[in-house]
C-alpha cells in the first residue's frame, strides 16, 4: 500500500485530475471574451475560360479566372486560447437542378497562427523555420496580388486583386452565364484546449459573440465563355441557319 508505484500512481493520479479541471476552465473562459468580426470582400475581375483547370484534369471543361478584394478584421477572435484562425474564401451559386441546394467552392484560404505559435520559444515556430529554409526559393515572385499592410496584430487581412488558390469547376463542367454568384468569407478557430467554433452568420448572437458584419460580396453573374462566338440572330428573333460556301 504505501510502496514507491502506488504513490507515483497518486501522484499522477492527482495531477491528471489538475490538469483536466485547468484546461476545462480555460475552455470555458473563451466565453467572456466579445468577437466582432468584420470584413468585405469585392469581386474585382472574372473570366471564364475552357480547358483543364488542373494538371491532373483528365477531360476540358469550364472554369473560372477572377481576382478580388479582401479585408477583414478577425483580431477579435484571438485570446489567449486560440492557437490559430483558419480562414476561407468561398463561391456559391445556384445548382442547375430545380429544387437541390446551392453549389459551394473553396476558392481561397489561410491559416493565421497566434502570438503564441510565433513566440521563439515555441517547438511549433523552430520547427517552421526549418521547413522554410529546406524549401527552395522561387526566382520569380507573382504580382498579381498587393497585401496592402503588414501588421503584427493578428487577424487583421488586407489584400488588393488576389488571386484564387483553387478554380471554380462544376460537376456539369458548364460554369459560363451561371447567376446570383457570391463570395462569402468563412472562418474555424481552433484553440489550445476546447471545442472548434466556426463562422457565425450576420444578425446570430451568442452571449459576448456576434455574427460576422459584412463578409460577403454582391451578388454577380458569371460571364460568358471566353472566345465563344455570338449566335447570329436574324431580324424577327430566329436564329439562322448555317450556310455553307461550296468548294471550288
Amino acid at each position: 500500500m504505501y510502496s514507491a508505484l502506488v504513490r507515483v500512481q497518486n501522484v499522477f493520479g492527482f495531477f491528471t485530475t489538475v490538469a483536466f479541471f485547468v484546461a476545462g476552465i480555460v475552455a470555458l473562459t473563451v466565453i467572456t471574451f466579445s468577437h466582432q468580426p468584420s470584413a468585405t470582400v469585392d469581386l474585382r475581375t472574372i473570366q471564364i475560360v475552357k480547358g483543364r483547370p488542373n494538371y491532373y484534369s483528365t477531360k476540358r471543361e469550364e472554369y473560372a479566372h477572377m481576382k478580388f478584394d479582401l479585408d477583414a478584421d478577425l483580431s477579435s477572435l484571438f485570446n489567449w486560447n486560440t492557437k490559430q484562425v483558419f480562414v476561407w474564401i468561398s463561391a456559391t451559386y445556384p445548382s442547375l437542378q430545380p429544387g437541390s441546394p446551392s453549389s459551394e467552392a473553396i476558392i481561397w484560404d489561410q491559416i493565421i497562427p497566434s502570438d503564441g505559435q510565433l513566440d521563439p520559444f515555441n517547438p511549433i515556430t523552430y520547427i517552421q523555420s526549418l521547413t522554410s529554409k529546406a524549401k527552395p526559393k522561387s526566382k520569380s515572385k507573382s504580382k498579381s496580388s498587393t497585401k496592402v499592410t503588414n501588421n503584427k496584430k493578428p487577424g487583421l487581412l488586407h489584400y488588393k486583386n488576389l488571386k484564387p488558390k483553387y478554380q471554380i469547376t462544376d460537376i456539369s463542367g458548364k460554369l459560363a452565364e451561371r447567376r446570383n454568384v457570391t463570395l462569402e468569407l468563412g472562418w474555424n478557430v481552433q484553440p489550445w484546449v476546447g471545442a472548434l467554433t466556426w463562422t457565425m452568420p450576420q444578425g446570430s448572437q451568442f452571449g459576448r459573440w456576434s455574427g460576422i458584419q459584412g463578409g460577403r460580396s454582391k451578388a454577380f453573374d458569371m460571364p460568358a465563355l471566353k472566345g465563344k462566338k455570338p449566335e447570329v440572330v436574324s431580324s424577327d428573333g430566329v436564329p439562322k441557319p448555317a450556310e455553307a460556301s461550296p468548294v471550288i
